[in-house]
């Protein structure tokens, strides 16, 4: 008797066991957080080991956002994950109103637009929670934007670093991110870009944290800007490919945003650059496709154009991956109104051309290049009323009775400089020939 009572007392006591055993495997573990602070928002994202189950409310006097996960563990250490955030004051456990949930409170500086998601895994990352914090409209600090208007003003050239924050690009074998060789080069170029007079960089990420495809452009909208340049490195499932690249915008993605533009074109015809105001005055409908056709155009012919400046240069400090600009639906090309190119630097994921990528060297010659052909380009297409413009080389045409020195002359310049600039090995010169002027001496 004592032995029946004995096998089914063990029969319940394994049969809760593994209920509370099965319970807690099943719970959802909460085991990490990263707080990603921009200059206009932060983002906190929650690591855990199952897709969230969860629900969120906002209290006020003081400001707090409060995070219920169902059926969770919470494993997280919260103490110095905040790094002098400017929106969070602290990030806290608190108690629950339903059993076997975890309650975080995150107490907050002031009241932020508010956006709470699930992200599936990817990469290197599981199931999370992303929270973004914004600033409300005219909360931000009022930073001064490019001056366009003046006379010869600078060309603005608006420099993307892919990727950031949450979001780490490619991955290299040997643990390479690639926002952080994109920020480096980015910040390289700008550097290059800002000692060259006449023009202008702007860097529409600063640090480690993630832009979204639409901000990327509106900024460099609001900036004013002549290009941009969205800076990336390529990566493969297999390590053999290898080279540089250039992308511009597909014709049928230009096409599909410029049809949305139009359909839309009260709302959002700040888009459509230097013929917005025209188009949205007009009550002619198909004068406003004519001029907005010509923009895309323009804009089109000038990120080809420009691209290929950039891929001449390229080839003299890496191999080339593509030797001719290629056309690809990227959103961050789709703008119609400025000039868009998207560089990758080189496979990531090969193992040569990721110790490339890391060296501060080789980072050096692509951003050279990379400026070199936007000097080389906008000396040759610069926009009416910049510094560029005017100083552009004048052309003379011989006529009869004139020779080199005569023109040296006429123009206070050397004959030397004259027969550089002009590739002259002697100072010979033909009736209805041109030759460029070079800067006085």
């Amino acid at each position: 008797m004592f032995f029946e009572v004995s096998k089914r007392q063990l029969i319940t006591f394994l049969f809760l066991f593994f209920v509370l055993t099965f319970n807690a495997l099943a719970a959802n573990k909460i085991i990490g957080v990263r707080i990603w602070p921009a200059p206009e928002s932060t983002r906190v994202v929650f690591d855990l080991s199952q897709k969230p189950k969860f629900s969120h409310f906002s209290l006020s006097n003081p400001q707090r956002l409060v995070i219920d996960f169902e059926n969770s563990k919470s494993a997280l250490t919260l103490s110095n994950v905040l790094k002098d955030d400017k929106r969070i004051k602290k990030i806290r456990l608190s108690t629950p109103k339903k059993k076997g949930s975890t309650r975080l409170v995150l107490d907050l500086n002031k009241n932020f637009q508010l956006a709470v998601f699930p992200l599936s895994p990817a990469g290197t990352y599981g199931h999370r929670l992303v929270i973004d914090l914004y600033d409300k409209a005219g909360a931000t600090k009022v930073v001064k934007t490019s001056d366009n208007t003046k006379a010869k003003r600078d060309i603005v050239v608006a420099i993307v670093a892919g990727h950031g924050g949450e979001d780490p690009g490619s991955i290299g074998s040997k643990g390479t991110y690639e926002k952080k060789v994109t920020l480096s080069i980015a910040k390289r170029l700008a550097t290059l870009i800002n000692r060259k007079k006449g023009l202008k960089a702007v860097m529409i990420r600063k640090g480690d944290y993630y832009v979204t495809h639409n901000r990327k452009t509106e900024l460099a909208r609001k900036n004013k800007a002549d290009l941009l340049i969205s800076i990336h490195a390529d990566a493969f499932t297999s390590s053999k490919p290898s080279g540089a690249s250039v992308l511009v915008q597909s014709t049928r993605r230009a096409n599909s945003e410029f049809t949305r533009w139009i359909a839309n074109r009260q709302k959002e015809s700040e888009l459509l650059g230097g013929a917005g105001e025209t188009i949205k005055k007009t009550k002619d409908k198909n004068l406003a496709i004519t001029l907005a056709d010509m923009k895309k155009e323009h804009t089109m012919g000038s990120s080809y154009a420009f691209a290929e400046h950039v891929i001449k240069q390229m080839k003299k400090v890496t191999k080339l991956h593509k030797t001719k600009p290629e056309g690809l639906s990227l959103a961050v090309l789709k703008s119609s109104d400025i000039p868009s190119v998207l560089i990758e630097t080189g496979f990531i994921s090969n193992p040569r051309e990721e110790r490339n990528l890391n060296s501060p060297a080789h980072q050096q010659k692509l951003a050279n290049a990379i400026y070199t052909a936007v000097d080389n380009y906008f000396s040759k297409n610069s926009p009416d009323g910049t510094l560029y413009a005017s100083m552009q080389l004048k052309r003379h045409q011989i006529r009869r009775g004139e020779s080199l020195s005569v023109i040296a002359h006429r123009y206070n310049v050397s004959i030397s400089s004259l027969k550089k600039v002009n590739n002259l090995r002697s100072n010979v010169v033909k009736i209805g020939q041109t030759l460029k002027i070079p800067r006085a001496d």
